[in-house]
């Protein structure tokens, strides 16, 4: 079939729009009408080149929500008309990881390259992005891939859970394991750090440090829940040491939301030494490396990493939709910019240059 898609098709270029052919779904896939789709930072890194994880030109993307239209053979869990999310990670329920109960990290991940896409663009093969590629009206995903959602939830905002949001509120509440009582500093305020934010006031911490170069961020930092919000430019002095001592010698846990190696580095020197948990949830430059000092380490400080919250996709993102649904956790007022496919560059402008949270385009 074909199906608009916007294409990415090399890096610092933008993206192009045009008809693709979608191939109908194989065993163990689902046929999925994409209704709305956010654009998320990880889609950029792969614009600009700086994480190019797939080859190009590729159908960016993973973070949509839409309509099963199609399943292939053996597909048991989803079926025609049921609302989805899909996910960029699987969730197969079989693999070591899976049964663990301790990680999202499905096995079948690392070995996603190996599927063949469904996309093609004037004939020939056109990458699927993290194997969902939700810049297409229409997409292709493996059933591992799709997490059934309720009916009455909004494509326009439950899109933006399958990634922002499990990501954010998965990692304080889930990966570091955020306790009542506890000290919090957040740094990067963007679709994911300020999603940490609200997680960590789920998770009942008592003082939550929300830091960023963008003054725009305060207000909205602190109604997600910052106690304290601080603008690096106007600190006089080292960072770590204002933050340091702004939480008495250091807080429980500290979270890296950018993919910035220096802000790495401060957010283990700012997690208190003997107990401190630093999360780096932002994704940085492939090429990049992240260097500390070992005595940070020899202290007791531990450092965690964690994809999409950690969280189990299949079966998380279903409870984030409830709880949203319920008026639990906040996502429309995250969603700041909602724009046709033809609009999406503008989209990634304006992420860019920091004038919007989420953008999401609507088909």
């Amino acid at each position: 079939m074909k199906s608009r898609a916007a294409i990415c098709v090399g890096p610092n270029r933008p993206l192009e729009i045009d008809l693709i052919d979608v191939a109908g779904p194989k065993e163990g896939e689902v046929l999925i009408e994409i209704k709305a789709t956010g654009l998320c930072h990880s889609d950029y890194h792969q614009i600009d080149g700086s994480i190019p994880s797939f080859p190009y030109p590729v159908v960016l993307g993973h973070e949509g929500a839409g309509v099963v239209l199609e399943c292939g053979p053996s597909v048991t869990t989803v079926r025609p008309g049921d609302h989805v999310i899909p996910v960029a990670m699987p969730e197969c329920r079989q693999c070591p990881n899976c049964a663990s109960g301790r990680t999202n990290l499905c096995l079948k991940f690392f070995e996603g390259g190996a599927r063949p896409t469904p996309f093609s663009w004037n004939g020939q093969p056109l990458a699927q992005y993290s194997q969902v590629g939700t810049f297409s009206n229409f997409t292709v995903v493996s059933e591992i891939n799709v997490a059934k959602i309720r009916a009455d939830a909004p494509f326009d905002s439950a899109c933006y859970v399958g990634c922002g949001v499990i990501t954010g509120i998965g990692s304080a509440i889930n990966a570091a394991k955020v306790t009542p009582g506890s000290t919090v500093i957040v740094f990067g305020l963007g679709g994911i750090g300020l999603n940490v934010l609200q997680g960590a006031r789920l998770a009942g911490a008592y003082k939550i440090v929300a830091v960023d170069t963008n003054p725009r961020r305060e207000t909205i930092a602190k109604q997600f829940g910052a106690t304290t919000f601080v603008n690096p430019r106007d600190v006089n002095g080292d960072i770590v040491e204002h933050l340091n001592a702004l939480t008495g010698g250091g807080a429980d846990f500290t979270f890296e939301c950018v993919g910035n190696t220096d802000l790495m580095r401060q957010a283990v020197e700012t997690a208190r030494p003997g107990l401190g948990v630093t999360m780096i949830v932002g994704a940085a430059p492939t090429a990049s490396q992240f260097a500390i000092q070992p005595m940070s380490i020899l202290v007791g400080r531990t450092i965690k990493g964690a994809i999409l919250g950690d969280m189990k996709t299949r079966s998380g993102v279903p409870k984030l939709i409830d709880m949203y649904m319920d008026g639990f956790i906040n996502v429309d007022d995250l969603i700041t910019h909602k724009l046709p496919l033809e609009r999406i560059n503008d989209g990634f402008d304006m992420m860019k240059k920091g004038e919007s949270i989420r953008s999401v385009v609507l088909f």
